[in-house]
């Protein structure tokens, strides 16, 4: 029999493998792992739905597979008979919701009649749409049939804008059969296909070699496309001085070791960014494009990017609020080695309300952080330089910390940014050495 590359998750349908963990010959038991996939900015291993011996291997590392593909074939008569060749399918992936879904305005007036009807449709029912749970939850809650909406995202992915275009055509075609009822209605003719750029012949200029992009730095850069020609960004500057905040570091650092945890600044500075969002919530929210609502989120799951030699990627930080520092130290330690191993899991990635970009190990200064969409701010931070400051009369050596704070300017104006800058560089200098206890 052919084992086939099964679901993936809600709106995933295809993944590149990374390694194939078995050999024509072995013996598979039904779940055990047979390969890893690289799905986003995550690696799983995908498990066998059945007992057998593997006769042939249909795909290879860093090829890509689509869901319904044969990965490999399998001889279940062979199955040793401890391990019954009947196949079991695996559990359906728990799909992971990065915002709640936002429910429609209680005084929110009924769409038209129209939008129900079939005769005024814009394209043919599509088999599967592929859509987010949010999205499809606010389609199921306006009436709205997502097999008739053409997506415009990776692999015909509806996006927030799809359904809301379609609405708005939907609108104008119900206005105008309601001026003129015995006038035909005509679908307005599909909007033309952005042209693909033309390729250039940069050997023309000279010497040249071509490098493919990885599957992670495609995601990172259709990820960075979308939040940059998506959210108008500013970005406040502001300079903090770390000289008590490092000292703090140096002197409870031996009492973290002895717990087998190293204390790095990170995890102060969430506790400092985390009682900052709970003075400024908007700076821990999402816009909701569709129901023009802003998500407040009471809970504050921190993600921290981590410069791996893939890429970026940036593992989350779960209820920030409710961890110690020692806690937070650990799990940030963990997350950063899981994810230069790449071995984070999509729920590591997903859920995030703020993000911290730390370039200080590498030794930037100041620079202009993406913001990592859904979420509307994100804190980046570079290395802290040994500065001249005048304090008190008198000049001294302080250790200032360049802070960068891109914000969602939808959301967030220049006057709330600059006072949640001057907030946090509050409780990063007047950080509360009690927390530091572990």
């Amino acid at each position: 029999m052919d084992l086939k590359l099964p679901k993936l998750g809600e709106g995933v349908d295809s993944g590149v493998v990374v390694n194939i963990l078995v050999r024509e010959g072995d013996r598979v038991a039904a779940d055990q792992p047979i390969l890893e996939l690289e799905n986003e900015k995550a690696i799983a291993a995908i498990p066998s739905t059945a007992a057998g011996v593997v006769t042939r291997i249909y795909v290879k590392p860093g090829e890509k597979v689509s869901v319904g593909q044969p990965i490999l074939a399998l001889d279940t008569a062979a199955a040793p008979a401890a391990a019954p060749a009947v196949a079991k399918p695996p559990p359906p992936p728990t799909p992971v919701v990065a915002t709640p879904p936002p429910a429609p305005p209680a005084a929110a007036e009924p769409l038209p009649e129209a939008l129900a009807a079939p005769d005024v449709e814009l394209t043919e029912p599509v088999a599967a749409p592929v859509a987010s749970p949010s999205l499809r939850r606010i389609a199921r809650d306006l009436g709205i049939d997502l097999r008739r909406i053409r997506g415009s995202g990776r692999g015909g992915r509806i996006e927030i804008a799809d359904l809301r275009a379609y609405i708005q055509r939907l609108q104008a075609l119900a206005a105008r059969a309601t001026a003129a009822p015995a006038a035909p209605t005509v679908a307005p003719a599909p909007a033309a296909a952005r042209p693909a750029p033309e390729p250039i012949d940069f050997s023309k200029w000279g010497p040249i070699t071509r490098q493919p992009l990885s599957p992670l730095r495609q995601v990172i850069a259709r990820r960075m496309t979308e939040s940059w020609t998506s959210i108008p960004h500013v970005t406040q500057f502001g300079d903090a001085d770390f000289t008590r905040l490092n000292a703090l570091r140096k002197q409870h650092g031996p009492a973290y070791e002895q717990r087998g945890v190293k204390l790095t600044l990170t995890p102060l500075i969430i506790k400092a960014v985390v009682a900052t969002l709970q003075r400024h919530p908007q700076f821990n929210s999402s816009l909701d494009e569709v129901t023009h609502e802003l998500v407040l989120k009471k809970y504050f799951h921190i993600g921290i990017a981590v410069d791996t030699e893939h890429g970026l990627i940036v593992p989350v930080v779960r209820d920030a609020d409710k961890k110690s520092v020692l806690e937070l130290a650990r799990e940030v330690e963990e997350l950063a080695r899981k994810a230069r191993e790449r071995k984070v899991s999509a729920d590591d990635l997903k859920g995030g309300t703020f993000t911290i970009s730390n370039q200080g190990a590498i030794g930037g200064a100041h620079f202009t952080p993406i913001i990592n969409r859904p979420e509307v701010a994100i804190l980046g931070l570079g290395r802290g330089a040994l500065q001249p400051v005048v304090a008190d009369g008198r000049m001294e050596p302080r250790l200032l910390t360049p802070l960068a704070l891109s914000y969602d300017h939808r959301v967030i104006d220049g006057g709330m940014a600059a006072r949640f800058i001057v907030d946090l560089i509050a409780a990063l200098e007047n950080f509360d050495e009690t927390l530091l206890q572990p």
